[in-house]
């Protein structure tokens, strides 16, 4: 039960991470400069920084016959940021590394310097150094779409193929062949010794591919596989499926079974094209099941559910909320302002257009302007959402369930670890407000104001 929960969050870290991944890629795909002074350097685990540095040196050397004096400046400046940032390794990190560096074109004509080291969630594939008047980030694209990991079993009367398929780098895991007798009508009175034989080596050979099937796709209990694909010439396949010999751990993860008219590599190579649209909506499934799920719990009116704004930032100060369910294009800010005189901070989640009010940026006694910083909120809660000691489940509006979740509940909700009556607390809040005298924050609709909290708070 330990390692399922600790499998669990490993998946969600990655899906947070990948939705990082994604926020900044967007950044960096807006990001232009002036001529050729943007700078993207790529390193694969098995690179070694040294010979990345003599490059650099190399290409610093070269950048002193450019004719602009501007250009020539910016690019030899880049150069100099990443060789400065390349010193902060001893090796390269176990995924690889990337650098990004240069002088990115702002509004109104305004530069400004950047520069960034990224540690990938997944293996860097290839090395690359450019200088260009945009970042080149084609490679963590790549990184984000073959995230899924599938297995695949190509089994006919000849041998037996295991392999995987990320993205677009497929594996061999294994292979082997068989010598299996064939259907015959001699034999006379042998002839169903014959068939037994024939029958008994079959199963012997489907035994053997069900307990590699085991060992190679099962980890620490669980599919280590996020779909498995059953391909071969003949019935094999399905008498795997079928068998009582196959793990039936595996038997949830069965996303398709394949008629393909080769075995071994070649095989491989038509299974994977034949169940193309199978593997592209596992992860489409998976969150429709989610969503599903939380539609369920508001059905049953159960109270172990959360949604809206300010329902589920009340939860989570309370340390209700077990998994929080958050789109991953929701448009709320975080603004935190401080009044520079009391030292104060408060901090309001507010959609943009509550944002741009200018009652959330002066003190309303004294009038004198508020220090102000606003952070996206899904950004926000990606930083922080392990403060409040729940997972984090993101979710995009493609789907029906998903377009609902956005359009009906805010985009914001989540499971809850015991019954809360939100109405109940609305109630106690008025109570509390009207014995107060009737003062008012100007909360309703989507915004939220709370005192800031320390991390021991949610612990």
């Amino acid at each position: 039960m330990a390692d399922k929960t600790k499998m669990e969050e490993e998946a969600m870290e990655r899906e947070v991470e990948k939705w990082k991944m994604k926020k900044l890629i967007r950044q960096l795909e807006s990001a232009h400069g002036n001529g050729t002074s943007m700078i993207t350097v790529m390193l694969t685990p098995k690179d070694q920084i040294s010979l990345m540095a003599k490059k650099l040196t190399e290409e610093y050397g070269t950048a002193t016959n450019i004719k602009s004096h501007v250009n020539k400046v910016s690019v030899m400046t880049a150069i100099t940021s990443v060789q400065q940032r390349l010193k902060l390794y001893n090796r390269v990190p176990p995924n690889g590394l990337i650098i990004y560096s240069g002088t990115v074109m702002m509004d109104g004509d305004r530069e400004k310097k950047i520069t960034m080291d990224i540690q990938p969630f997944k293996p860097v594939p290839r090395s690359m150094y450019l200088c260009d008047n945009k970042f080149h980030t084609q490679v963590l694209s790549e990184m984000l779409e073959s995230d899924d990991k599938f297995g695949f079993i190509v089994m006919d009367g000849n041998g037996c193929l295991f392999g995987t398929l990320c993205g677009n780098t497929r594996e061999v895991v294994h292979k082997f062949t068989v010598d299996l007798p064939k259907k015959h009508g001699k034999g006379g009175q042998s002839a169903l010794r014959f068939a037994r034989l024939r029958t008994e080596k079959r199963h012997n050979y489907v035994r053997k591919v069900a307990e590699l099937t085991t060992q190679f796709f099962i980890t620490n209990d669980r599919p280590n596989v996020t779909g498995l694909v059953l391909a071969g010439s003949a019935d094999f396949k399905n008498d795997l499926n079928q068998s009582d010999l196959f793990d039936q751990r595996l038997s949830p993860v069965v996303l398709k079974v394949v008629d393909v008219a080769y075995g071994g590599e070649n095989g491989f190579n038509q299974a994977v094209e034949l169940s193309a649209d199978s593997l592209a909506g596992v992860r489409f499934i998976q969150e429709k099941k989610l969503i599903n799920r939380y539609f369920d719990e508001i059905a049953k009116d159960t109270n172990m559910y959360c949604y809206g704004v300010e329902d589920t930032l009340k939860a989570l100060e309370m340390g209700a909320v077990e998994r929080l369910i958050l789109w991953e294009d929701l448009q709320h800010v975080r603004l935190v302002t401080k009044n520079p005189t009391s030292g104060v901070e408060r901090q309001h989640f507010l959609t943009p257009k509550e944002a741009e009010k200018r009652e959330y940026y002066i003190d309303p006694e004294t009038s004198a302007a508020l220090e102000t910083e606003t952070t996206p909120m899904v950004e926000w809660f990606a930083e922080n959402y392990k403060k409040f000691g729940c997972m984090l489940e993101f979710v995009t509006n493609k789907s029906q369930e998903g377009m609902q979740f956005v359009k009906g509940f805010g985009g914001i909700g989540g499971f809850l670890r015991f019954k809360v009556d939100f109405a109940q607390l609305r109630e106690a809040e008025e109570g509390h407000h009207h014995d107060a005298g009737g003062d008012d924050d100007g909360g309703g609709g989507g915004k939220r104001e709370i005192d800031e909290l320390d991390e021991d708070d949610f612990m």
